[in-house]
């Protein structure tokens, strides 16, 4: 019998009261794509750094090719034939690319052939990394990865922040590690691409391995089980009650006024002429690939950015936004998709979530601590956040990180949301808490735009959805259009439209 190319006995790991791995089995076969599952603080990034040298395990074994190991820094990952793309790009932003690899020692010949056979070779190394759209900096990191030539490549949620294309890129390069007898460690919370690109799958559940399959034969169902529990028939109770209320609502609102309105909106190269109307009740979905404008779009409504020409109505009167503070003074209010924008991170969930209350100078005086007390419990209870970090925002799950950036929204209050990406790098369970939430918002009278990188999500959650390519909106579908469609209009193709 083979000896697996990387395992784990009982691996176990905690940052002083918080129990992050309890008891991790874990086997890699060479030549296998294996999916690390589980919901987010179940501890899969905790045991990929484990893993990868940038945490040492409290307790429990790690073995390559049947041999114990002890991986105490990155080096020695790289020299047991590991490689990892972690969640964040491990790059300096006010560098460029090339000196970050230098900095790295990375063999720049190597690192360019791997971007040529991505057919991304017209990536600028001399550009700072500060000016690169965050998905191609996701393609080099995993460029710079396979140039180290790995037996077994760590993917942590790297098609997270990918457009489809370039997510069909990543699994052309894990194909190709399977062919050449390489193994891939693949974490992801997108079901779909588990169940069609992996060969076996381990799900963590409390920090405990809980289930070892083959997703192509147990399916989503199997997987949403093992990682949820019995929660598992509850979500689908969910997801039914919330498609009866959505239908309901959009009939009730059917000739509200428009909440948002947003009229010929064009802003530098990429956003030319944007226009659409969101009412109170309505989730609009927007879709598109990647640099077709949709950030730019979010940063003028959330104002951050000035638009050069257009406007953006809110119940009917414009919206002249310098800075954020205007907008969310308008009730227009952002959820980002990197929520290390979003929050303090050395802060308190507590802190973190009250923050809105104390944003205006007339609210200045003394702090109405249990008013502050009541709201934070209310938020925190109404998105489940798990507190056992509760101390430092940056010690929570990315999951939960989420929930705080929404919770504070809960608290200082809002008209318009816009969500930008909210449940990338999300695990299941707290994406449909999240849908529902955001269904149930949307009926308490809130007009939401959303867009989203992972289109199964227009069908469960929004209205409408408006198509961008090439900074104009191109069409307007029925939620229920279907992604084949959705994306022969996100490519410009006419028969979508």
């Amino acid at each position: 019998m083979t000896a697996a190319l990387l395992s784990t006995t009982a691996v176990a790991k905690t940052f002083g009261p918080v129990v992050a791995l309890r008891s991790v089995d874990l086997s890699v076969a060479p030549g296998e794509v294996h999916a690390l599952l589980g919901a987010n603080g179940a501890g899969k990034s905790t045991l990929v750094k484990i893993l990868t040298g940038v945490h040492a395990p409290s307790a429990g074994t790690v073995a390559v090719m049947g041999e114990p190991v002890k991986i105490s820094r990155p080096a020695d990952a790289a020299r047991y034939g590991m490689a990892t793309v972690f969640q964040d790009p491990a790059l300096v932003p006010d560098l460029t690319i090339v000196q970050n690899l230098r900095l790295t020692g990375a063999n720049l010949v190597e690192v360019r052939r791997r971007l040529a056979a991505m057919d991304l070779d017209g990536l600028d190394l001399d550009e700072q990394v500060a000016d690169i759209p965050l998905p191609f900096l996701r393609m080099l990191d995993l460029a710079r990865a396979l140039a180290t030539d790995p037996q077994l490549l760590l993917l942590d949620e790297i098609t997270a922040a990918l457009p489809p294309d370039l997510s069909d890129r990543v699994f052309a390069v894990m194909a190709e590690q399977k062919a050449r007898n390489r193994s891939v460690l693949f974490i992801s919370h997108r079901l779909v691409e588990v169940r069609e690109h992996c060969d076996m799958c381990t799900v963590l559940r409390d920090g405990r391995q809980v289930a070892v399959f083959d997703p192509r034969q147990g399916g989503e169902s199997q997987i949403i089980s093992a990682m949820l529990g019995e929660s598992a028939a509850v979500v689908r109770d969910e997801i039914r009650v919330r498609s009866e209320a959505a239908a309901q609502t959009r009939e009730r609102l059917a000739g509200a006024a428009a909440r948002l309105e947003v009229r010929n909106l064009a802003a530098g190269r990429q956003l030319v002429d944007v226009s659409f109307t969101v009412r109170p009740g309505e989730v609009l979905g927007l879709a598109a690939l990647e640099g077709q404008g949709q950030d730019v779009l979010f940063s003028v409504l959330a104002g951050a950015r000035k638009a050069d020409s257009g406007q953006v109505l809110v119940d009917g009167t414009q919206l002249r936004a310098r800075s954020p503070f205007d907008a969310v003074s308008r009730g227009v209010v952002l959820v980002p998709s990197d929520r290390a924008t979003a929050l303090l991170p050395q802060q308190s969930v507590r802190a973190n979530i009250a923050s809105p209350l104390y944003n205006r100078v007339a609210r200045w005086g003394p702090i109405n601590l249990g008013r502050e007390r009541r709201e934070v419990a209310d938020a925190t209870r109404r998105l489940a956040i798990d507190l056992r970090a509760a101390a430092q925002v940056k010690r929570l799950s990315g999951g939960n990180q989420q929930k705080v950036t929404i919770g504070r929204w809960l608290v200082g209050g809002f008209s318009t949301l816009l969500l930008f990406d909210p449940t990338r790098g999300i695990d299941i369970g707290t994406k449909h808490l999240i849908y529902d939430l955001v269904r149930e918002l949307a009926d308490e009278g809130a007009a939401v735009v959303m867009f989203t990188s992972e289109l199964r999500e227009i069908a469960l959650l929004c209205d409408r959805v408006a198509v961008l390519h090439a900074g104009r909106v191109v069409a307007e579908l029925p939620p229920d259009a279907g992604e084949s469609a959705i994306l022969s209009a996100a490519h410009g193709l006419e028969a979508a439209a």
